[in-house]
């Protein structure tokens, strides 16, 4: 079966995890229409490959072509999907990166099979104890909405009863008035319509008892719903901001608010339909008394309903800025963000019926208490009605916001201050619910955000964003916490951090690594991480993010399949690597660059010791050029050009089962000028193992192991190989030897670059 027919099978929950995976990245329609042809194509292999992503892209071009002239052949224009439109989005969105085409397809589509695959372990990802309690009420619900049906069926009885009654009292009136001969009987037909009066009493005192005893229920399961549901989807959704892979589909909690919603509506109508036969038919019964009003019990059932849509508005779609989709809850000044809420009472009496104002905050008293606490306004007032969406639920979306901020600070009585990365805001929504002769005002709002004025505070505002959530874990935020911030658990941070690689390369951290990391960030392994050594000046944060951007840019799928070991120490390295086979290697990430940058390491034999090797770290500039396993494939020593000293990737992996998949393909054809392309090599000179261990006493203290001194050479091979336009080869390898041969000639050997 085709993968994406497979996906149709799902259920809604499973199907709203593959739109959101396709939200604002790739139109779900050209996804659906071009399934089987999209699932035939190599997407993994033209991800890494500049020439087989563009075929793929001129390919998939071509067929739409195709598709749209046999649209038109076959009069379907109308009917069928529009091919044309599809062809002009992937011209305007990939034809000058088609690169980035085929990385997004690669990823979604490794998306959707982890998503199939979870279908067969369906409480691998789940709390079975939360699935039980959920099914539960489930079930509860589900028999308050048929007690409600049958409640109305009775009610309708009824009023057949009641019609049935009032006509016999009529016509035998009528008859009497005939023939007065019939008045004789008059006391046995009193009698007989005195018992079906009382017939009609026991059933209406069993109809009332039902109404009074669904109301109840109703109650007790909004108290779960709104008391403990909500909140733990709130919960959840806090967690899934900053990496977790938490459930936040909506879908249960619409349903349960949706049909309590129904219920309420229904008893109060029914209560109505009561009152009227009561006032019509009042004759019939004239000593009936009910056990509790008529109104009382309205009124009851008002308050419930209430309280129900009081809680129904959320976010559902916490505010972010489409150019960084993994970091929600960073603003950027100026710049576009979007934020979906969604109305979970959907029933059709509330559509159209609220329209939702976005308020920046409101009624945050940071502003008038802490000092320099900024303010801002959105650019332009923007209200919505809650309308459906394309799945049915009762939404609004508002994709274009953005924030300017106020020329004039606050002033304030506090001499606390906050930095711009620790200063915490909210978004509210605000709109005005009448029911029933009542108004009520409903609000939401957004977890906090940050908002900055550069993307160089994107780490620290990412920290705070971190921080904020695992520590504040319910309603009132706290928007001063970062005046006196708690301290975490090594526990906690660890879970958070592991989100965070989990999130960018689809594999989180292990213990080993986990535990490297804790002997850099803490002081003290049994005690608390404190915000100030986590996010302070040269701190840890700064390095592992940009690790993590190192990973996204040019590291993943190797992340991913577990070829880099990462986050492993000088010292740990020498004790796996030295009882290795020689050529034995891993990748790990360098501790003394702030940027990220990865390097490998090495075993060999001399003399029967065996002696661990490490190249001077690759960077970001550098990978950009050439992947990391073309650096490993075409890497050597100066003494040994011919050899290339990486055989085994950590623990016994040949090379090329690890890398070879990866591996760019090497021709000797000429290019369509005529010449052979030129191939960099990596020469390093022969390293020197550090006699010792290094001391690591410090978080970012620098690599002190003499490792080889490849960094500056290899990068001048990649500005050789490729001239800048307009420039001729050899004006700027003169430019270049005289700018490295100034800043560190220890390192520098011309001799050592060649090319094949």
């Amino acid at each position: 079966m085709a993968q994406w027919q497979a996906l149709l099978k799902l259920d809604s929950a499973l199907q709203n995890r593959v739109c959101q995976l396709y939200e604002r990245r790739f139109p779900k329609e050209i996804r659906h229409y071009l399934s089987i042809w999209i699932e035939n194509q190599d997407w993994d292999s033209a991800a890494v490959d500049e020439h087989r992503a563009r075929t793929c892209f001129q390919a998939l071009l071509v067929f739409l072509q195709e598709q749209w002239y046999r649209s038109v052949q076959e009069n379907n224009i109308l009917q069928g999907p529009d091919f044309s439109r599809m062809k002009d989005y992937l011209l305007e969105h990939f034809q000058g990166e088609p690169l980035k085409l085929a990385l997004l397809l690669s990823e979604c589509l490794k998306e959707e099979k982890q998503i199939l695959a979870s279908v067969s372990e369906p409480q691998s990802c789940n709390n079975p104890g939360m699935q039980q309690s959920w099914r539960e009420l489930d079930d509860k619900i589900n028999e308050l909405k048929q007690q409600t049906l049958e409640t109305k069926k009775e009610i309708k009885t009824l009023e057949g009863l009641n019609e049935k009654l009032d006509y016999i009292l009529m016509a035998w009136q009528n008859k009497v008035e005939e023939n007065t001969d019939l008045a004789q009987s008059q006391c046995i037909v009193d009698q007989e319509c005195q018992k079906h009066a009382d017939f009609i009493t026991q059933r209406k005192e069993i109809v009332l008892h039902q109404l009074v005893n669904i109301l109840k229920q109703t109650e007790k399961v909004m108290a779960t719903l709104t008391d403990v549901e909500l909140p733990e989807w709130k919960r959840r959704q806090q967690l899934a901001c900053i990496g977790s892979q938490a459930d936040t589909s909506l879908d249960h909690l619409d349903k349960w608010f949706s049909t309590v919603a129904e219920v309420l509506l229904g008893v109060c109508e029914q209560l109505k339909k009561l009152q009227d036969q009561n006032s019509k038919y009042s004759s019939t019964d004239p000593a009936f008394c009910l056990p509790t009003s008529i109104p009382e019990m309205e009124k009851f059932g008002r308050s419930l309903l209430i309280k129900l849509v009081t809680n129904a508005l959320v976010v559902e779609k916490q505010p972010v800025m489409q150019k960084f989709p993994q970091r929600p809850l960073i603003l950027k000044t100026g710049v576009q963000f979007s934020i979906t809420v969604r109305f979970l009472a959907n029933i059709p009496e509330f559509k159209c019926m609220l329209r939702v104002k976005p308020v920046f905050d409101k009624d945050v008293v940071e502003a008038k208490t802490v000092k320099g606490f900024r303010l801002f306004d959105f650019n332009r007032d923007d209200c919505k009605v809650l309308d459906e969406d394309t799945d049915g639920g009762l939404m609004a979306e508002f994709g274009h916001m953005s924030l300017k901020e106020r020329k004039s600070r606050s002033k304030s009585s506090s001499a606390n201050h906050l930095v711009v990365t620790e200063e915490l805001h909210i978004i509210k929504f605000v709109t005005d619910f009448q029911y029933a002769g009542q108004t009520c005002n409903i609000e939401t709002s957004s977890l906090p955000v940050v908002v900055i004025s550069s993307t160089n505070q994107l780490p620290n505002a990412w920290a705070s964003i971190m921080w904020w959530n695992m520590v504040s874990t319910s309603e009132p935020w706290d928007l001063s916490l970062f005046l006196n911030p708690p301290p975490l658990t090594w526990e906690q941070l660890s879970e958070v951090l592991s989100w965070q690689f989990l999130t960018v390369g689809k594999r989180g951290l292990n213990e080993m690594q986990l535990s490297m990391l804790r002997d850099k960030i803490m002081d003290d392994p049994d005690g608390m991480v404190f915000w100030s050594s986590f996010s302070k000046n040269e701190n840890a944060w700064i390095w592992i993010d940009g690790i993590l951007d190192l990973i996204k840019k040019h590291l993943v799928d190797l992340w991913h399949d577990g070829s880099i070991m990462g986050f492993v120490s000088r010292e740990r390295t020498r004790l796996l690597l030295q009882e290795k086979q020689a050529g034995t290697f891993l990748i790990r990430f360098s501790e003394s660059s702030r940027e990220g940058a990865v390097t490998f390491s090495w075993v060999d034999h001399s003399n029967g010791e065996p002696h661990v090797h490490a190249v001077q770290p690759y960077t970001k500039k550098e990978l950009s050029v050439l992947p990391l396993p073309d650096i490993i494939y075409r890497y050597s020593l100066a003494s040994q050009r011919s050899r290339n000293p990486l055989v085994y990737l950590y623990p016994d992996i040949p090379k090329d089962t690890a890398f070879g998949h990866y591996k760019s393909p090497e021709t000797s054809e000429p290019s369509g000028d005529g010449y052979h392309r030129r191939i960099p090599s990596f020469i390093s000179n022969d390293p020197t193992p550090p006699p010792s261990p290094p001391n690591e006493t410090h978080m970012m203290e620098m690599d002190n192991e003499p490792e080889t001194s490849a960094g500056l050479s290899e990068l001048l091979s990649f500005i050789v190989d490729s001239p800048a336009p307009g420039v001729p080869w050899g004006s700027q390898l003169d430019l270049t030897l005289a700018s490295l041969q100034t800043s560190s000639p220890e390192n520098f050997f011309v001799d050592q670059f060649s090319f094949s």
